[in-house]
């Protein structure tokens, strides 16, 4: 009995030590998993640690990397050995030099603060990619045929044979123009709209693509589509055509590796034919024309006669400008099913959605040959229910179908997208039936990160709104509107929407890519275009320098370095950071920037009738004072963390010259703004331009203009971001709660009372008696005022960075509670693992939710008047041994935690 027990104790005791030993997931080379085609030379490894226990940190970690897995345990190509350090983000590879092409699988195991080894992860993989233009084996082909004026999307094909097993195949593709690209008649990939947007004539992506499951032995064939797209294809504001260049053309190479070692390689070149089918035009604002009675049936599969096409032609375009692809691709996502079906007063036949969304309608219809389907697009209805396209501009934003008539036919667009909840359908003798009609929604496939939820519908419609206005706008580059004839990188909205961007997904890649194009864009002397990539040119207008809007190359990389702590976005930007702040340098007198065109408080609120001199006009020289602050301050920010010692005391000298002139020229001594704004007191206490002594009476002079207007704000696209946080910074987050609740225009919720699905470009898209704004400048969709959501996340439920921190491995967790909200939750996560945050008021008491991940600590702040007052998950929190209190800060008990999940509670009564 005596053996049986000692046996049962071990066996308990390992089980135990088995349950509390920390487990690694969500492996990741480059911010993503198990990639494929690389051209980093040292790429980053990263990894979480997963434990149900409190306290877990990690003290050291063992990374090893093999040419295949088996090698991983026998001797690896690079074991970095145990390495005692905290680090599980951002690793970097210190291997051996990679090589092209070649795939590479590697582990991590890590020792915890208990002195406990991991066991080793599971094996993950990437792939290289093309590394240098002499990599490339294939040609550029363009089409062999001349093209017509519709310019119909070409068709490129080419027919090989392999004899040997496979064991691997890789495809490397782009384009001038859109491509899809299809091998033995299935698709390659599932990413639309490829190679994406970029700054074509500096930067071109292409993409690579595990293909071994796509060829066979014997007879093969290669089948690729050509789309117009941003290169070639009617865009910006003129519909000017061939921005780029007027050339379509394909690069394509496959790299196929058989079992017995040997490799083949199969490339565009002049071998291939061309041809056009089914898709006659196509376009980024007209849409699409589909002919059906013009496919050509069976071409993308071996066999087929294609001794009528044309001889491609090939050409010496570029290699060297070619980059690997890290953001995410355009995916196919939410798909809806038709709401209801509408005839309109105008007897149109309309079908509602429900949701304002980007991408396409696929279609199913019956007819004859020759019958024609016309599919138009819109946001809204007009106030008497009819179909409304006028603020679309020029766009035509149309898909035509052209039935072969061979019973059901299924359609949807190739290169093009639409914005829209509705849409008109004409050519369909019938009544519309519902179940033919599918929208489908198109975006960057980047990670959903953040969630909130509250005890307020309206606010969670807010919340939802925000949410599909990024989805909308997320299309390869953060568009200001994806509806009219724009769609295009405006640069203000996204450095105001970028905080708010990185809560709700993983836009690290996504804006890493973007803004290598803000920086191959710049303009010589250091300005920044409005749009990225710049399709309106360098000169007069369109040289850019907007202040507010150009300030988007200091204020992302810094946000970005806040949120995801990886150093390369400073190092990468920090050139294009100091260029811009040299800009607005070269154009100021006495350190005071008061030249130039600048797009101000774009869209604030302005009163019809101004006989009562309230109109909320802000000096747009002012505020590019202010802005010319903020970007020396983050430029000296980016110095201090890359070591750029002479770099810091200059801009630390003038950036004091440029606030001792922000003073002098725009504030009394008593600290009132020449403008005497909102947004004029938003940014000079955001931006730290008054003395310590002026900051509390300006802010109290911003309330003071806030209930003058009836307690609703006038900020614009550069006040708006920051008006809340300013506002609680200053003790009055009762003011900011009761903007954020405002239900009457100009507020966040009045769209969402007039029934918005997404973020409106204008306070008053839709007036309180049912009429337009401008129809010039009128979108539905678009995501700058949903930067709100930043201050919802970060101070009222109150996930943040500590101080002085970055990448949320040091976390804050300080929940601001007012709005008679009786509860709001997020979750959020971080590169360490899922951040959770939230309160609930019941029956006279607090409690206060927080999980927090596996190697990080939380700073978090209890409302209470003394920590006695608190318990944690029922205990006084000195019994509590895993947290510290800290003290108090004002009307908070503090404490810092490390991991787990905590539920702390206190009796509360909420303000009036």
């Amino acid at each position: 009995m005596r053996k049986i027990s000692l046996l049962l104790l071990a066996f308990q005791c390992i089980t135990l030590s088995l349950l509390a030993q920390v487990k690694l997931d969500h492996l990741k080379t480059e911010n993503l998993s198990n990639p494929i085609g690389l051209d980093v030379v040292q790429p980053y490894f990263s990894w979480q640690l997963i434990s149900d226990q409190r306290n877990i940190a990690q003290t050291a970690y063992e990374i090893r990397v093999a040419e295949d897995v088996a090698a991983l345990t026998k001797g690896s190509s690079w074991a970095s050995g145990k390495i005692s350090f905290n680090q599980s983000i951002h690793v970097p590879y210190k291997g051996a030099a990679l090589t092209a092409g070649k795939k590479y699988y590697w582990q991590v195991r890590v020792w915890d603060n208990n002195g406990k080894a991991s066991a080793w992860s599971a094996v993950n993989h990437w792939q290289m990619g093309l590394l240098k233009p002499t990599d490339w084996k294939a040609q550029w082909i363009e089409p062999g045929y001349t093209e017509d004026k519709e310019f119909a999307a070409p068709l490129m094909r080419k027919e090989f044979s392999t004899g040997k097993k496979i064991k691997s195949a890789t495809a490397y593709i782009t384009a001038h123009g859109l491509y899809e690209a299809q091998i033995n008649g299935k698709r390659v990939g599932d990413a639309y709209l490829t190679p994406g947007w970029t700054s074509y004539n500096k930067r071109l992506q292409y993409q690579a693509y595990d293909v071994t499951n796509l060829l066979k032995d014997g007879a093969n064939a290669i089948a690729v589509t050509l789309g117009d797209g941003w290169y070639r294809g009617n865009f910006s504001f003129d519909h000017r055509r061939n921005i780029y260049g007027k050339d379509i053309a394909l690069l394509l190479q496959l790299d196929i590796v058989y079992t017995d070692g040997t490799t083949a390689t199969i490339a565009s070149d002049a071998s291939w034919k061309s041809s056009t089918g089914a898709i006659r035009s196509n376009g980024i604002y007209q849409g699409e024309v589909v002919d059906a009675t013009k496919e050509k049936i069976g071409w993308t599969v071996a066999g087929y006669d294609d001794k009528n096409w044309s001889a491609v032609k090939t050409s010496n375009a570029s290699k060297d400008i070619l980059v690997a692809t890290y953001n995410e691709p355009i995916k196919k996502h939410e798909t809806f099913a038709t709401l209801k079906v509408i005839t309109t007063p105008k007897k149109e036949k309309v079908i509602d959605f429900g949701q304002n969304l980007v991408g396409w309608v696929q279609l199913k219809v019956k007819g004859k040959a020759g019958d024609t389907i016309k599919v138009s697009h819109a946001e809204v209805l007009d106030k008497n229910g009819n179909f409304y396209t006028e603020n679309l501009r020029n766009a035509k934003a149309q898909a035509v179908y052209i039935l072969k008539g061979n019973g059901e036919e299924i359609f949807e667009p190739h290169f093009t997208f639409f914005g829209f909840r509705y849409i008109k359908v004409e050519g369909v003798a019938t009544e519309l039936q519902p179940q033919n009609f599918t929208a489908i929604a198109l975006y960057s496939a980047m990670q959903q990160t953040g969630s909130f939820t509250s005890s307020d519908s309206l606010i969670n419609q807010l919340q939802h709104n925000i949410e599909w206005g990024l989805r909308g706008n997320f299309v390869d580059v953060p568009t200001d509107c994806p509806q009219r004839d724009e769609r295009m990188g405006w640069t203000g909205d996204a450095q105001a929407f970028f905080r708010t961007a990185t809560f709700l997904r993983g836009v690290n890649n996504f804006f890493t890519k973007w803004m290598k194009d803000v920086s191959a864009d710049q303009i010589k002397n250091g300005s920044i275009p409005h749009v990225i990539p710049n399709v309106l040119g360098e000169e007069g207008w369109a040289a850019g320098g907007s202040a507010g809007w150009a300030d988007v190359s200091t204020i992302i990389p810094w946000e970005m370095y806040l949120v995801y702590g990886d150093k390369r976005i400073l190092e990468n930007q920090y050139s294009s950071m100091k260029a811009w702040v040299g800009y607005m340098q070269s154009k100021s007198k006495n350190d005071l920037w008061n030249t130039g065109s600048h797009f101000g408080d774009w869209l604030f609120y302005t009163m019809a009738d101004d006989n009562d001199g309230n109109a909320a006009i802000t000096n747009k020289y002012l505020i590019a004072q202010c802005f010319y602050a903020y970007s020396t301050q983050l430029l000296i920010n980016a110095a201090k963390e890359l070591g750029k010692a002479d770099d810091v005391a200059t801009y630390t000298a003038l950036l004091q010259r440029i606030k001792t002139a922000f003073l002098k020229e725009y504030t009394t001594p008593n600290g009132a703004t020449m403008s005497n704004t909102q947004t004029s007191y938003v940014l000079a206490l955001q931006f730290d331009l008054f003395p310590e002594a002026l900051r509390q009476q300006a802010a109290d002079r911003l309330v003071n203009n806030i209930k003058q207007y009836g307690n609703h704000l006038t900020t614009g696209f550069l006040g708006t971001p920051y008006l809340c946080h300013v506002l609680s910074r200053y003790g009055y987050s009762d003011v900011a709660y009761t903007l954020l609740l405002q239900k009457t225009y100009p507020s966040w919720l009045y769209p969402v009372t007039k029934g918005a699905t997404t973020i409106w470009e204008r306070w008053d898209g839709i007036r309180t008696n049912g009429d337009f704004q401008a129809i010039t400048m009128n979108s539905f969709n678009h995501y700058a005022y949903g930067a709100i959501g930043d201050w919802m996340y970060r101070v009222m439920v109150g996930i943040d960075v500590e101080d002085g921190t970055v990448g949320y491995k040091q976390i804050r967790i300080k929940p601001h509670i007012g709005g008679k909200f009786t509860h709001a939750y997020a979750d959020y996560i971080t590169q360490y693992g899922t951040l959770s945050s939230g309160w609930k008021i019941e029956n006279g008491k607090l409690t206060l939710h927080a999980f927090v991940p596996a190697n990080t600590t939380a700073t978090i702040y209890i409302p209470a008047a003394a920590a006695t007052d608190v318990l944690e998950s029922g205990q006084p929190l000195a019994l509590v041994k895993e947290i510290e209190v800290v003290g108090k800060a004002k009307e908070y008990v503090v404490v810092k935690v490390g991991s787990g999940k905590y539920e702390f509670s206190t009796a509360y009564t909420a303000k009036q």
